[in-house]
């Protein structure tokens, strides 16, 4: 359930990159380029990344097992929030005939899409440092059984 939340998240953030050299390139239109035509793709691809986000997150959290699930719904209700601002931003542009240099410059300049990224961040960092916390105690857990079926050692 976390690969495709982070293959959710690497679909968003490559098309933000994406998007950063495609607006420094002073296009008037993606007719032409040979990054216009992929534009088009990679705005598609985080579109439906976005769709349906914030609930794959939340049963990705149920799933793992974390601790104090309900902590994370006003933060989910958040990310809902900013993937659904940041979707209608992206699908206004898909709207647009010509999708130039400068209005790709403007939608990687929105609020909505940078706080989405943030969230992505942070929660790529909590869900690395929960599988790590887990993968300790699993860790923990099998040495104690190997020790509770260990025969007592002589101190003699």
């Amino acid at each position: 359930m976390l690969t495709g939340i982070a293959e959710r998240s690497n679909a968003i953030e490559e098309c933000y990159e994406f998007m950063l050299a495609y607006a420094a390139q002073g296009l008037p239109s993606e007719e032409g380029s040979p990054s216009g035509g992929r534009l088009r793709e990679f705005l598609g691809r985080a579109g439906e990344a976005l769709s349906g986000l914030a609930e794959s997150c939340a049963a990705a959290v149920k799933e793992e097992g974390f601790e104090r699930p309900e902590r994370y719904r006003a933060f989910f209700a958040v990310l809902d929030r900013d993937a659904c601002d940041s979707l209608a931003a992206i699908e206004l542009v898909l709207a647009q005939p010509a999708v130039s240099s400068q209005l790709i410059d403007n939608l990687n300049a929105s609020i909505h899409l940078r706080a989405l990224l943030t969230d992505l961040f942070l929660l790529a960092e909590i869900f690395k440092t929960q599988r790590n916390w887990a993968q300790r105690a699993v860790a923990a857990e099998g040495s104690s059984a190997i020790a509770a079926d260990e025969a007592p050692r002589s101190t003699v």
